[in-house]
């Protein structure tokens, strides 16, 4: 524990909704919920305008709609909150060499490592310094929390949010946390906290009064230990750089139950070649092979399969994939597959199973491209009718019948376009072949909305604009990298959405 609150906990605020509002000037200052949008979705940060309605992160996205129906429903934009991620990094990446990062709009920076700061004036001072220099590059708030530990760090930004700092003195811990609730503390979910409830211990200073041995008793010898030094202030967890990630998995939540075994197969081959392609950019390697299968009742089934070594091979992991699935019945139905890799490695270990299976399929015939060029699982496969930012649509002319609109040609709700004539806009929504476009930027007057069709050829999706213009000599984003650990595991738990939908046109 220190003597000085010189560990910094940033949490960028209500951050996917934020990026949105800053690059969608219509939309600032009203409710916005970024998210999957198909039937199944889920919430992954709604502004904090939708959370006065009650929606919040994890939520299903039609009790959001439920709860507000009338915010701005949107699909992520990860390539846009990985540059404005990077801008804030690089900025943390200032006040210390000692930076670890937790997710793309979260992490831990110890102060005295860096030499910026070594008691309680020069910390908040730093604090402070951060949150300006973080709303002049991106135009976005954060919230910072300051103490001597990262744990408490964490609490203080919490308390700070939205757009404050916090500072917890060292000594103070106690008497802080005391009446806190127990969920305050890392590691109490919600069975342990029934479980501590039902015990008669519903706030920090309950577990701190009952003990060690008394915790240890109720929730084990590593956990009960744990805990009561937490309740008791103490944490010596030091700021760590980078932290080595223990797997590589994706998974995805249909819309509707699959029910057909070769659909269901055809899906873990998918997942196994997109698990394979982060575990390529991340430069490793895996040796054990798991499936994760949620079937119709809720009930998930997990299966692994270990290696004879490490392997990056496609083949091998599609193969070793498709034989755990054999061994689960899915005649019910199957809601949501994963497939991962644990066991990481640095390097690939040659295997003749590898090489055969890469053999065999370069002999098999291939698949038509509109058959290899899928849509993500758990994608409206037809323009729908969900909703998007409120507003009407002014008709930008047309034929007076739809064309057929190819796969490549949907536009997500939320995401960048540009047209010939108009410029840069956003998609407020789409659906019967038609585009809802709403022709703003960042900085802008809200602008005006118009509709064309989905084959219209001036009509194209484009990269995110910069959220704050750019400094003379400077370039406003970041050059760009393969995305971090922290960062792929935080797009991964925002896609577990059930897919993109689309908001309605009308034109």
């Amino acid at each position: 524990m220190r003597s000085a609150p010189t560990i910094l906990h940033l949490d960028m605020d209500a951050f996917f909704a934020a990026a949105e509002q800053a690059a969608k000037p219509s939309l600032r200052g009203k409710p916005v919920v970024v998210g999957g949008l198909g039937p199944r979705g889920v919430v992954s940060t709604a502004s904090y305008e939708a959370r006065r309605f009650g929606v919040h992160s994890a939520m299903p996205m039609g009790q959001a709609r439920r709860l507000a129906p009338n915010a701005a429903y949107l699909v992520p934009r990860f390539s846009l909150y990985r540059a404005v991620s990077e801008q804030v990094m690089e900025l943390l990446g200032r006040l210390s060499p000692l930076v670890e990062p937790l997710s793309l709009d979260e992490a831990f920076v110890d102060l005295e490592a860096g030499g910026t700061a070594d008691d309680t004036a020069s910390a908040l001072a730093a604090g402070e310094r951060l949150r300006r220099d973080i709303r002049a590059v991106t135009g976005l708030s954060g919230s910072v929390g300051l103490a001597g530990s990262k744990m408490l760090a964490k609490i203080g930004s919490e308390q700070a949010k939205p757009d404050g700092l916090v500072v917890i003195e060292p000594g103070t811990e106690r008497a802080l946390l005391g009446p806190m609730s127990v969920r305050t503390l890392p590691g109490v979910g919600p069975a342990t906290g029934d479980h501590l409830r039902r015990a008669g211990m519903t706030t920090v200073a309950d577990l701190a009064e009952a003990g060690e041995d008394e915790l240890v008793r109720l929730l084990g010898k590593a956990h009960g230990a744990s805990l009561y030094r937490m309740a008791l202030g103490r944490d010596d967890r030091a700021v760590v750089s980078e932290r080595d990630a223990k797997s590589v998995s994706v998974e995805d939540t249909f819309d509707v139950d699959l029910h057909d075994r070769v659909r269901v197969r055809t899906e873990v081959d998918r997942l196994a070649e997109r698990c394979v392609e982060r575990l390529r950019a991340a430069g490793r390697s895996g040796r054990t092979v798991v499936l994760k299968v949620r079937r119709y009742d809720f009930s998930t089934l997990t299966r692994s399969e270990t290696l004879r070594g490490p392997t990056d091979d496609p083949g091998v992991v599609r193969e070793a994939a498709g034989r755990l699935l054999e061994s689960v019945d899915t005649t019910g139905g199957v809601r949501l597959l994963g497939v991962g890799v644990t066991g990481l490695a640095d390097f690939t270990q040659e295997d003749l199973f590898a090489q055969a299976a890469a053999d065999e399929s370069a002999a098999a015939p291939h698949a038509p491209a509109d058959e290899r060029e899928r849509e993500p699982a758990g994608a409206e496969r037809a323009p729908g009718d969900g909703a998007a930012a409120s507003g009407a649509a002014e008709s930008g002319g047309g034929p007076t019948e739809a064309p057929d609109v190819p796969a490549e040609r949907r536009f997500p709700a939320g995401h960048d376009v540009r047209h010939r004539e108009f410029g840069a806009g956003w998609v407020q929504g789409s659906g019967l072949r038609r585009v809802t476009v709403r022709f703003e930027e960042p900085g802008s007057a809200p602008g005006r909305v118009r509709t064309f069709w989905a084959d219209d050829p001036d009509l194209e999706l484009s990269e995110p604009l910069p959220l704050v213009p750019a400094v003379a000599g400077q370039s406003s984003w970041p050059a760009s990298r393969p995305k971090s650990r922290s960062e792929s595991r935080s797009e991964r738990d925002a896609g577990r959405s059930g897919g993109s939908g689309s908001g309605r046109a009308r034109p």
